[in-house]
Protein backbone atom coordinates (compact mmCIF):
# COMPACT_ATOMS: atom_id res chain seq x y z
CA UNK A 1 0.00 0.00 0.00
CA UNK A 2 1.31 3.32 -0.96
CA UNK A 3 0.67 6.50 0.88
CA UNK A 4 0.24 9.70 -1.03
CA UNK A 5 1.29 12.96 0.45
CA UNK A 6 -0.02 16.40 -0.44
CA UNK A 7 2.22 18.42 -2.67
CA UNK A 8 4.81 20.44 -0.88
CA UNK A 9 3.61 23.79 0.34
CA UNK A 10 5.08 26.77 -1.48
CA UNK A 11 8.04 28.35 0.26
CA UNK A 12 7.12 31.20 2.60
CA UNK A 13 7.49 34.71 1.39
CA UNK A 14 10.85 36.26 2.02
CA UNK A 15 11.06 37.92 5.39
CA UNK A 16 10.90 41.70 4.92
CA UNK A 17 13.99 43.59 5.97
CA UNK A 18 14.03 45.05 9.43
CA UNK A 19 12.43 48.46 9.67
CA UNK A 20 14.76 51.42 9.50
CA UNK A 21 15.30 53.01 12.89
CA UNK A 22 16.63 56.52 13.41
CA UNK A 23 17.69 57.06 16.99
CA UNK A 24 17.36 60.70 18.06
CA UNK A 25 19.59 61.73 20.97
CA UNK A 26 18.28 65.11 22.12
CA UNK A 27 20.53 67.15 24.42
CA UNK A 28 19.55 70.46 25.92
CA UNK A 29 22.37 73.02 25.91
CA UNK A 30 24.47 73.71 29.01
CA UNK A 31 23.21 76.06 31.78
CA UNK A 32 22.84 79.76 31.01
CA UNK A 33 24.70 82.55 32.77
CA UNK A 34 21.35 84.25 33.49
CA UNK A 35 18.86 81.39 33.91
CA UNK A 36 15.89 83.61 34.86
CA UNK A 37 16.16 85.67 31.69
CA UNK A 38 13.85 84.82 28.79
CA UNK A 39 16.46 83.86 26.22
CA UNK A 40 14.30 82.71 23.33
CA UNK A 41 16.17 83.18 20.06
CA UNK A 42 18.57 85.80 21.43
CA UNK A 43 22.23 84.80 21.64
CA UNK A 44 23.02 84.60 25.34
CA UNK A 45 26.06 83.36 27.21
CA UNK A 46 26.49 80.05 28.94
CA UNK A 47 27.41 79.79 32.59
CA UNK A 48 30.74 78.35 33.67
CA UNK A 49 31.12 75.07 31.78
CA UNK A 50 30.04 72.12 33.99
CA UNK A 51 32.82 69.72 33.06
CA UNK A 52 31.79 66.71 35.15
CA UNK A 53 28.15 66.85 34.03
CA UNK A 54 29.20 67.25 30.40
CA UNK A 55 31.47 64.20 30.62
CA UNK A 56 28.61 62.08 31.97
CA UNK A 57 26.31 63.21 29.14
CA UNK A 58 28.99 62.68 26.50
CA UNK A 59 29.69 59.17 27.79
CA UNK A 60 26.14 58.13 26.86
CA UNK A 61 26.30 59.45 23.28
CA UNK A 62 27.02 57.15 20.35
CA UNK A 63 29.95 57.42 17.98
CA UNK A 64 29.54 57.72 14.19
CA UNK A 65 26.39 59.81 14.54
CA UNK A 66 25.04 62.77 12.62
CA UNK A 67 25.40 65.89 14.80
CA UNK A 68 22.80 68.66 14.59
CA UNK A 69 22.35 71.89 16.50
CA UNK A 70 20.28 75.01 16.37
CA UNK A 71 22.21 77.99 14.92
CA UNK A 72 22.27 79.79 18.27
CA UNK A 73 25.61 80.20 19.99
CA UNK A 74 24.70 78.37 23.19
CA UNK A 75 23.83 75.18 21.33
CA UNK A 76 26.80 75.31 18.97
CA UNK A 77 29.18 75.86 21.89
CA UNK A 78 27.62 72.99 23.80
CA UNK A 79 27.86 70.77 20.72
CA UNK A 80 31.52 71.61 20.15
CA UNK A 81 32.45 70.93 23.78
CA UNK A 82 30.54 67.65 23.90
CA UNK A 83 31.91 66.53 20.53
CA UNK A 84 35.45 66.92 21.88
CA UNK A 85 34.56 64.20 24.41
CA UNK A 86 33.04 61.74 21.91
CA UNK A 87 35.25 59.64 19.61
CA UNK A 88 34.76 60.25 15.87
CA UNK A 89 32.45 63.22 16.45
CA UNK A 90 32.61 66.07 13.89
CA UNK A 91 34.22 69.33 14.89
CA UNK A 92 31.18 71.32 13.69
CA UNK A 93 27.56 70.16 13.79
CA UNK A 94 25.12 70.78 10.97
CA UNK A 95 22.63 73.50 11.90
CA UNK A 96 18.94 73.90 11.20
CA UNK A 97 16.97 77.04 12.19
CA UNK A 98 13.87 74.92 12.80
CA UNK A 99 15.66 73.55 15.88
CA UNK A 100 15.88 76.96 17.56
CA UNK A 101 14.13 77.84 20.79
CA UNK A 102 10.71 79.49 20.73
CA UNK A 103 10.86 83.14 19.67
CA UNK A 104 9.62 85.24 22.59
CA UNK A 105 9.61 88.52 20.68
CA UNK A 106 9.67 91.65 22.84
CA UNK A 107 10.05 89.58 26.00
CA UNK A 108 13.51 88.30 25.13
CA UNK A 109 16.15 89.63 27.50
CA UNK A 110 13.63 90.20 30.30
CA UNK A 111 12.33 88.01 33.10
CA UNK A 112 8.69 87.20 33.80
CA UNK A 113 9.05 89.00 37.13
CA UNK A 114 10.10 92.17 35.30
CA UNK A 115 7.17 91.88 32.92
CA UNK A 116 4.73 91.43 35.80
CA UNK A 117 6.17 94.42 37.66
CA UNK A 118 5.82 96.51 34.50
CA UNK A 119 2.18 95.44 34.11
CA UNK A 120 2.66 93.96 30.63
CA UNK A 121 -0.90 93.53 29.24
CA UNK A 122 0.12 90.53 27.13
CA UNK A 123 1.00 88.36 30.11
CA UNK A 124 -2.55 87.46 31.21
CA UNK A 125 -3.71 86.04 27.85
CA UNK A 126 -0.37 84.27 27.47
CA UNK A 127 -0.63 82.48 30.82
CA UNK A 128 -4.25 81.61 30.05
CA UNK A 129 -3.11 79.59 27.01
CA UNK A 130 0.71 79.44 26.83
CA UNK A 131 0.73 76.79 24.10
CA UNK A 132 -1.35 78.72 21.56
CA UNK A 133 -0.77 82.39 22.40
CA UNK A 134 2.40 84.00 21.05
CA UNK A 135 4.34 86.63 23.02
CA UNK A 136 4.27 90.06 21.36
CA UNK A 137 6.35 89.85 18.21
CA UNK A 138 7.13 86.18 18.79
CA UNK A 139 5.69 82.75 18.03
CA UNK A 140 3.53 80.29 19.94
CA UNK A 141 4.74 76.96 21.29
CA UNK A 142 2.27 75.26 18.93
CA UNK A 143 4.21 76.81 16.04
CA UNK A 144 7.46 75.48 17.53
CA UNK A 145 5.93 71.99 17.57
CA UNK A 146 5.06 72.21 13.88
CA UNK A 147 8.49 73.37 12.72
CA UNK A 148 10.36 70.87 14.89
CA UNK A 149 8.19 68.03 13.57
CA UNK A 150 9.05 69.07 10.03
CA UNK A 151 12.76 69.10 10.80
CA UNK A 152 12.60 65.68 12.47
CA UNK A 153 10.82 64.13 9.51
CA UNK A 154 13.21 65.63 6.98
CA UNK A 155 16.39 64.62 8.81
CA UNK A 156 14.98 61.17 9.57
CA UNK A 157 14.37 60.40 5.91
CA UNK A 158 17.48 61.97 4.34
CA UNK A 159 19.44 58.72 4.32
CA UNK A 160 18.66 55.01 4.24
CA UNK A 161 19.40 52.50 6.95
CA UNK A 162 19.63 52.70 10.70
CA UNK A 163 21.54 55.61 12.19
CA UNK A 164 21.92 57.92 15.15
CA UNK A 165 21.27 61.66 15.21
CA UNK A 166 22.60 63.72 18.10
CA UNK A 167 20.66 66.99 18.32
CA UNK A 168 21.84 69.77 20.62
CA UNK A 169 18.87 72.06 21.08
CA UNK A 170 16.71 73.85 23.65
CA UNK A 171 14.00 72.97 26.14
CA UNK A 172 11.18 74.02 23.78
CA UNK A 173 12.24 71.91 20.78
CA UNK A 174 12.95 68.91 23.03
CA UNK A 175 9.43 69.16 24.43
CA UNK A 176 8.13 69.47 20.86
CA UNK A 177 10.00 66.32 19.81
CA UNK A 178 8.54 64.37 22.74
CA UNK A 179 5.10 65.67 21.79
CA UNK A 180 5.60 64.37 18.26
CA UNK A 181 6.69 60.93 19.50
CA UNK A 182 3.89 60.52 22.05
CA UNK A 183 1.17 62.42 20.13
CA UNK A 184 0.85 64.93 22.97
CA UNK A 185 -0.90 68.25 22.60
CA UNK A 186 1.39 71.29 22.82
CA UNK A 187 -0.32 72.26 26.07
CA UNK A 188 0.48 68.87 27.62
CA UNK A 189 4.07 68.93 26.36
CA UNK A 190 4.71 72.21 28.17
CA UNK A 191 4.48 70.36 31.48
CA UNK A 192 7.63 68.36 30.69
CA UNK A 193 10.83 69.30 32.49
CA UNK A 194 13.98 69.48 30.34
CA UNK A 195 17.11 70.21 32.36
CA UNK A 196 20.40 71.59 30.98
CA UNK A 197 22.59 68.85 29.49
CA UNK A 198 19.80 66.30 29.98
CA UNK A 199 19.42 63.53 27.44
CA UNK A 200 16.19 62.47 25.75
CA UNK A 201 16.24 59.45 23.44
CA UNK A 202 13.46 59.00 20.87
CA UNK A 203 13.62 56.23 18.25
CA UNK A 204 11.74 56.72 14.98
CA UNK A 205 10.91 53.35 13.40
CA UNK A 206 9.80 53.36 9.76
CA UNK A 207 7.01 50.91 8.95
CA UNK A 208 4.75 50.26 5.98
CA UNK A 209 1.98 52.14 7.80
CA UNK A 210 4.12 55.14 8.65
CA UNK A 211 6.59 55.91 11.41
CA UNK A 212 6.12 54.73 14.97
CA UNK A 213 8.10 55.88 17.98
CA UNK A 214 9.82 54.25 20.93
CA UNK A 215 10.60 56.56 23.85
CA UNK A 216 13.75 55.36 25.60
CA UNK A 217 14.66 58.23 27.94
CA UNK A 218 13.19 61.61 28.79
CA UNK A 219 15.15 64.26 30.68
CA UNK A 220 17.91 61.89 31.76
CA UNK A 221 20.02 64.15 33.94
CA UNK A 222 23.80 63.64 34.04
Amino acid sequence: MTTSFPPSAPPPLATPPLAKTVRWWWVRHAPLAQPHQIAGQADVELALWPGSSAQLTAARLPTSAVWLASPLGRTRETAARLAALVPAAPTEPATDPRLMEQHFGAWQGHSYAELEDAGDPHLAPFWADPASVAPPGGESFAEVCRRVAGAVEEWSTRQTGDRDIICISHAGPVRAAIAQALALTPATALSLDVAPLSLTRLDRIATANGPVWAVRWVNRIP
